[in-house]
């Protein structure tokens, strides 16, 4: 019986730098390539690849600031994981749903939707669609084939198979992929969700970002396989476990399961091994129970830097593009944050819009109540001000 799929076997000692047995990898942290591999896409989409994965970087850490200033309420980073992120939904078409978990919303990003969009929903403010209902990193991007991210561990993957099934019967050829995390692979919606993609042919695609941590438990503390992805073979799904700190491993494995997934061969899994670099949202200090040393090894490994080394070894990139990069989108953060925190905070009466297409008499009276209150006694807001 094979290791991964025997109940007895060891767990295997996460986080370690080192790449697991039978993971594809592509790329090596050097830039070049792996004997006998070639870049899976194209000069150019490799480059608007990379600037995608390295303006995430770029707007995380300055995000970052900002919460510990106290001018944003939460966030959470992708730093570490851009690869997995950002590689795997490069292979989708825009009309491909993308059902994400914590780490994905720079992805709408990516599809289009405007910075001042994104800026407006962290801070909830009155230009906010949510109008500030929904915790910041929670963007709405319908338009864009971007489902809400949903706080709710392993929910992405029976949404992304409901999703993929609605396409299927409306005759259309558009895949669902649902992203999720090493720690939704050991709850309910998980398994039960791969079970009804199996059964049902639906044509999805599911991306496990195997960070190491499940929030402050290691992987070894919650599964005995020797990775994740096998756990898709009990239900009949192909998957793959790939160096997620790879940008073309991941891109190469995603583009192989959605051309399956479209052409009628039903769901796939990938497993993307990397490594969360930093803490799990900003409510989290990984300092108290996590070896930053391990931290420290893996930064040899970063997803943007490795891909950066190929494009320069390939002649696509220079330091003078890093930089104007860099500038670039650090003014355009700049300028458009400003013009997002200058936005008042929505109206109390936004309270009780968006509930009916007509109001009903009880909430007219729960609005005119809470009106008379401010204007007698203020808000919150006014408080705080």
């Amino acid at each position: 019986m094979p290791p991964e799929e025997n109940p007895t076997a060891p767990a295997h000692d996460a986080p370690h730098p080192a790449l697991p047995e039978g993971a594809i990898r592509l790329l090596n942290p050097d830039g070049t390539l792996v004997p006998g591999a070639q870049a899976p896409m194209g000069r150019e989409e490799a480059v608007r690849l990379y600037e995608a994965m390295r303006r995430q970087r770029i707007l995380d850490e300055r995000m970052l600031v900002l919460q510990r200033q106290g001018r944003i309420g939460f966030y959470g980073a992708a730093q570490g994981e851009e690869a997995a992120v950002f590689a795997s939904a490069a292979a989708l078409r825009p009309t491909d749903w993308v059902v994400p978990a914590l780490r994905q919303a720079g992805i709408l990003l990516m599809r289009g939707l405007p910075l001042y969009e994104y800026l407006c929903q962290l801070l909830g403010n009155a230009d906010d669609v949510t109008r500030g209902r929904q915790m910041p990193c929670h963007p709405e991007g319908s338009r864009f084939h971007y489902l809400t991210m949903s706080s709710c561990i392993a929910t992405q993957v029976p949404h992304a198979t409901g999703l993929a099934l609605a396409a299927k019967k409306k005759g259309r050829d558009d895949v669902a992929v649902g992203y999720t995390g090493d720690g939704a692979t050991s709850e309910g919606d998980f398994h039960a969700g791969l079970v009804m993609a199996a059964a049902l042919r639906a044509p999805a695609v599911f991306v496990v970002q195997n960070n190491q941590w499940s929030i402050s438990v290691p992987v070894s503390r919650q599964s005995a396989a020797r990775n994740l992805a096998s756990r898709a073979r009990a239900t009949g799904i192909p998957s793959a476990l790939v160096d997620g700190n790879d940008a073309f491993a991941v891109y190469d494995a995603t583009r192989r399961a959605v051309e399956r997934a479209r052409s009628g061969g039903g769901p796939s899994l990938i497993e993307a091994y990397t490594y969360r670099m930093g803490a799990h949202t900003t409510s989290d200090d990984p300092s108290r129970y996590r070896d930053e040393g391990v931290t420290a090894a893996w930064r040899p490994l970063d997803p943007v830097d490795r891909l950066r080394r190929w494009l320069e070894r390939a002649g696509l990139w220079t330091g003078e593009r890093e930089e104007a990069l860099s500038q670039g989108w650090v003014q355009e953060i700049k300028e458009v944050w400003a013009r997002a925190e200058a936005v008042p905070r929505p109206g109390v009466d936004s309270l009780f819009e968006d509930v009916f297409r007509a109001p009903t008499g009880e909430i007219v009276e729960q609005r005119d109540a809470l009106r008379a209150h401010v204007e007698r006694f203020g808000s919150a807001s006014d408080e705080a001000h």
